[in-house]
């Protein structure tokens, strides 16, 4: 193969992985949009939009706390 042919390849296949990469992402953000969506629908129960939206801040700060211990807690490995 002549080499311009695989350098085409190459930024072929570099964009395809950009690509990929960013579906990925735009997935990943949908999916955590349904859930909190999700979770938002089940708390609102007869108790209130208001009420459900501070549960849910509650539990990210919960959870944001606890990722931060366990983070604190690993150690690194010389």
């Amino acid at each position: 193969m002549k080499e311009s042919k695989l350098i085409e390849m190459k930024r072929t296949l570099d964009a395809q992985s950009r690509i990929i990469e960013h579906i990925l992402n735009e997935t990943s953000n949908i999916r955590d949009l349904a859930v909190g969506t999700l979770e938002c629908l089940k708390i609102m129960d007869k108790k209130g939009y208001e009420k459900a939206i501070n549960k849910i801040k509650e539990d990210i700060v919960k959870e944001s706390s606890k990722t931060e211990k366990a983070k604190s807690l690993e150690t690194p490995s010389n």
